[in-house]
């Protein structure tokens, strides 16, 4: 994890040189058999063909690009990957980028797209959501086009409920609803209640999907100031704890349930996971509970920037402006939630999605987005993930010291924030 963050130090150190190299051409324009590489963290055989069916048609109108290469980096160490080949002299032309956008912008590593965006005929900059551009701009200049912006939703196994003899309000849900259904469907078919997807008592930024709701924040707006010892963190932790150990509302460490197998009453996860539902059981989709703090809605999301380092930047440039035109943007909305606010409607998301209908899709993504917070981001992300997780790991235990594990965790990710 540390090498990924000893790597943006020496990117830091060869970034001037490595623009520098660039082989654009005089004017930046004249380059001839260009070749263009993005980095992206898909292995999924239908994204790939459609990315490679939109470079085709770029390629037919600007023939001095001789190929466009998507090159598929494992998730699980994509950043690090990434940041050897940047730092190595090897950089990709295009790059997706979720939690190390905060990094790479820190370090001058991507090139600014407002104004190539703007200039372009027909882009409709101003069609953009302003909440899904916040986490990819800096100082007015957007860096990153966040392609994927899918709010966190809660799916329901309705089957299980009714099995349990359980129902919900969906008008007034809460999080003491989910908690107390969920333990009645465990109690009663021995099946878990709520789960958060990709949490595995390991990724514990996904629990910012509960947190929010309860007030909380991992850090202070200004990133310098741990804020896990808060009142709020703590009652939101103790409702995990609590969950885990007490109730049993939610499986604990060691335990798998997979919604989508069928295993658990709920889930917590990306709308754009909709993909996984089958026939199995009947389901139901809703916002996120309310928390004590109210109603509240939160994003992941995925951006795709160009690189200072590479050899293309005017090329790379234009070819993303092409690739996430409004015509562009429609295609890849069947896989990725767009940040286009004419295309975030009920009725246009459910043209390509086979599982969820208009209205679940407007109540639970077009309406969740204005006011939605994203997942905690940060400089240094794989340092604070694997320093954070180390100090909550006493956290998952029955009889946890819940304030002082919380007050470890600041104090193993403290000086980082305050670098």
């Amino acid at each position: 994890m540390n090498r990924a963050r000893k790597l943006f130090g020496a990117l830091a150190l060869t970034l001037t040189a490595a623009c520098g190299a660039s082989t654009d051409g005089p004017g930046g324009t004249n380059a001839k058999d260009v070749r263009l590489r993005m980095t992206v963290w898909t292995s999924n055989q239908d994204q790939l063909k459609l990315f490679d069916t939109i470079a085709a048609a770029y390629r037919a109108k600007h023939p001095e690009i001789s190929s466009i290469t998507f090159e598929s980096l494992p998730f699980e160490d994509y950043n690090t990957t990434l940041t050897t080949q940047i730092a190595g002299g090897n950089a990709p032309d295009l790059v997706w980028m979720g939690d190390l956008s905060r990094d790479l912008m820190a370090s001058d590593a991507l090139v600014g797209l407002t104004d190539r965006l703007k200039a372009t005929p027909g882009w409709q900059y101003d069609d953009l959501e302003a909440s899904a551009t916040k986490e990819f701009s800096r100082d007015g200049t957007l860096y990153g086009y966040p392609f994927s912006t899918s709010p966190y939703a809660l799916y329901v196994n309705t089957d299980l409920l009714a099995k349990a003899g359980q129902r919900i309000d969906p008008k007034n849900l809460t999080w003491n609803q989910v908690a107390a259904a969920g333990a009645a469907v465990h109690a009663d078919t021995g099946k878990a209640g709520f789960t958060i997807r990709d949490f595995d008592f390991k990724s514990w930024n996904t629990l910012a999907t509960v947190w929010t709701g309860f007030g909380a924040s991992a850090w202070s707006p200004d990133g310098k100031a741990c804020t896990f010892t808060s009142p709020e963190m703590q009652r939101a932790f103790t409702f995990l704890h609590d969950a885990a150990f007490k109730t049993h509302a939610m499986p604990g460490p060691g335990t798998t349930a997979d919604f989508f197998a069928g295993d658990s009453a709920f889930t917590v996860a990306q709308v754009s996971r909709s993909s996984l539902l089958t026939d199995k059981f009947t389901y139901a989709l809703h916002p996120l509970p309310a928390g004590p703090a109210g109603e509240y809605s939160v994003i992941g999301q995925a951006g795709v920037g160009v690189l200072a380092a590479g050899k293309h930047k005017t090329q790379a440039t234009d070819f993303l402006a092409y690739l996430t035109n409004p015509a562009n943007s429609e295609k890849l909305a069947q896989f990725f939630p767009p940040p286009r606010k004419s295309m975030l409607t009920g009725e246009k998301l459910a043209a390509d999605n086979k599982v969820l209908t208009a209205a679940q899709l407007q109540e639970a993504v077009v309406d969740q987005l204005p006011n939605a917070v994203t997942l905690p981001n940060h400089t240094n992300p794989a340092e604070i993930a694997q320093k954070g997780k180390t100090a909550l790991d006493a956290m998952w235990k029955a009889d946890a010291d819940i304030p002082a594990v919380l007050k470890s965790v600041c104090s193993a990710i403290q000086p980082i924030l305050a670098k």
